[in-house]
């Protein structure tokens, strides 16, 4: 019974880390794609005031 109830655990174990990943990724990815379309979203002056180029967007959301 006590190997059983330690396999029980070490199975939710892994299923709670991999969820947890999945989780982590679509976050990730949501931030990335928020982030991506609120600096679409700004002119190229306001890039510039900021120090960035529209070529640059691509580059900064592909890090996350």
């Amino acid at each position: 019974m006590a190997v059983l109830e330690m396999t029980r655990i070490a199975h939710t174990s892994v299923l709670g880390g991999t969820v947890a990943r999945i989780f982590a990724a679509v976050s990730s990815w949501s931030e990335a794609r928020a982030t991506r379309k609120m600096l679409s979203s700004l002119s190229d002056r306001e890039l510039e005031d900021i120090g960035l180029a529209r070529g640059d967007i691509e580059a900064i959301t592909a890090r996350h």
